[in-house]
């Protein structure tokens, strides 16, 4: 079981390891790169995913239905546990409600249960996305416009994906490999991207930052399993959701903070030691996976 656990986070923590270790070293400009998988790469994977033969999206309801209801979870728990404590709420509730399930959570799908069950995670990480360039923009600024959201190049890709996949439009093989190819590029630069942030910023609310890095994964582990069982989601559904819950505040989060002006380095902290306490949390989802 330990060595099954390693062999599937080793790949994804060697990259990032990389990453970090050429942000120390030369500190590359990533920004064009990361505009880049933004724009082109991330797409390319969504869609590709999403219109191939084997994505039927009403074999993934009810796992959507059940990230909702694990983001909104999250989320509650955020505010009450914020309003307990007298924290400001908009500090604290976004990074619990989104998580890294884009440069963690796709290839660690795949490394855990497989290349089929890259499509279902791509939906759960379009649910997130989507929520998290509306709801939780709305939540920093509730004066702003959220048309940006339809406009999204992962958004759109994923409508695209999705209308050609419920037509039953065979799309000519060669050109759906090139797409896929191009998405390929995504997965291991979300990772290496993510190492070289790590090594640009600096931890400095070390009690916000070890408190909100535990309670995100803590909450999100417990409440995948409540509704999991609640809703009897099929065992590979199950893993999914667990290892969903498990996955640290997304580095977007430190972002958006940041222009909003919403206690960014609160927020960072938050985000480098959840990513950091992933080697302990991860583990742990896969161990109750796994088993």
């Amino acid at each position: 079981m330990l060595l099954r656990i390693l062999s599937i986070l080793f790949p994804l923590f060697a990259i990032a390891a990389l990453g970090y270790a050429v942000g120390r070293r030369m500190k590359p400009d990533l920004s064009t790169a990361n505009q880049l998988n933004l724009a082109v790469f991330v797409p390319a994977l969504v869609f590709g995913a999403m219109a191939g033969k084997d994505f039927r999206a009403q074999d993934h309801l009810a796992l959507l239905l059940a990230t909702l209801l694990l983001i909104a979870g999250t989320g509650v728990v955020g505010w009450l546990v914020a309003r307990a404590l007298r924290m400001d709420p908009k500090t604290l509730v976004p990074p619990m409600m989104f998580n890294n399930c884009g440069n963690l959570g796709l290839p660690l799908a795949v490394l855990a249960f497989g290349q089929e069950a890259l499509a279902p995670a791509i939906a759960m990480f379009v649910v997130s996305n989507a929520l998290q360039f509306s709801f939780g923009i709305w939540l920093l600024d509730h004066q702003a416009r959220l048309r940006s959201v339809w406009t999204s190049p992962s958004i759109l890709a994923a409508i695209a994906g999705l209308a050609v996949g419920m037509a039953g439009v065979d799309l000519w093989p060669p050109l759906l490999t090139a797409i896929r190819m191009v998405g390929d590029v995504s997965i291991p630069l979300m990772l290496f991207a993510l190492g070289a942030r790590l090594a640009d910023s600096h931890i400095q609310s070390v009690g916000f930052g070890l408190f909100g890095a535990v309670l995100r994964p803590v909450a999100g582990m417990a409440i995948a399993w409540a509704v999991a069982w609640g809703m009897g989601l099929a065992p590979r559904e199950q893993g999914l959701l667990l290892v969903f819950g498990a996955l640290p505040p997304a580095v977007i989060n430190f972002i958006l903070a940041e222009r909003y002006r919403q206690e960014p380095e609160k927020v960072a902290s938050m985000v480098l030691i959840g990513n950091l306490g992933a080697l302990v949390f991860l583990p742990i989802a896969l161990a109750l996976t796994l088993r």
